[in-house]
């Protein structure tokens, strides 16, 4: 191909044409790109997010969907004193902003009062150990009562009255009793002593012992026996001389 016919081609409206057409559709094309990121990204949109703590629910929710937002429930807890399904806790938090369609996430009240297991203390452990173990699993605990027996050892367990056991379901509201030991014996463990009975002839005081051996006498001698024997005529030596 000579350089004439290659400069005509070069200088070709068809040619030129169509890489003006390549640049439009580039250019169309990052434009779109641009500004469809940003609608979808909604970039340069910020909406505060409402405060919606101690609301219920249904408020909640309500309120959230004014703005654009959506709610979702991640946890729950338990305020006594707030009712049901009342929001405890928001994330983000009230005044952050976010773009329209973000998600903010609650803990709302339960209706139910949480329980806890009892631990394995009873029998098992002093009153500082069971003290320290209850009150970090969330338990409440009321002032101790003492009874009779060993110092500062856990004996038992009452709520409301009423004795529990490890692994009863035990609401976190009621607070516990720890029965624990005062050192001091109870009356029916004590072990009463009775001397016994000894007779006087029985016991030996000096050494404290008792003798159990039972005194024999010996038989009547001859020289008794004689003088009570009857002599001749039937008559015994003493009636003689009285005659």
């Amino acid at each position: 191909m000579k350089s004439s016919e290659f400069a005509g081609k070069f200088k070709s409206k068809y040619l030129w044409g169509n890489l003006f057409a390549m640049m439009a559709v580039v250019v169309l094309l990052c434009l779109g790109i641009k500004f469809g990121l940003d609608f979808y990204t909604h970039h340069g949109e910020s909406i505060p997010v409402p405060n919606i703590c101690h609301k219920s629910f249904a408020d909640a929710e309500h309120i959230l969907e004014n703005d654009g937002l959506e709610i979702v429930v991640n946890d729950t807890g338990y305020v006594k004193t707030l009712p049901p399904d009342c929001i405890l806790e928001q994330s983000p938090g009230p005044g952050d902003r976010v773009k329209s369609g973000h998600v903010i996430y609650v803990t709302i009240n339960s209706p139910n009062t949480p329980t806890l297991s009892l631990p394995d203390v009873i029998d098992n452990s002093s009153l500082r150990e069971a003290m320290a173990k209850l009150s970090s699993m969330g338990f409440k605990l009321a002032q101790p009562q003492y009874i009779p027996g060993e110092k500062d050892w856990v004996y038992g367990i009452t709520v409301r009255g009423r004795h529990v056991v490890a692994g009863d379901k035990i609401a976190i509201d009621d607070p516990l009793t720890i029965q624990v030991g005062n050192g001091m014996r109870d009356a029916s463990d004590s072990v009463d002593y009775i001397d016994p009975a000894y007779s006087d002839d029985s016991y030996d005081e000096e050494s404290g012992s008792v003798d159990n051996f039972t005194e024999v006498t010996s038989p009547p001698s001859e020289s008794k026996k004689s003088s009570s024997t009857p002599t001749s005529g039937g008559l015994t030596s003493k009636e003689k001389k009285t005659e």
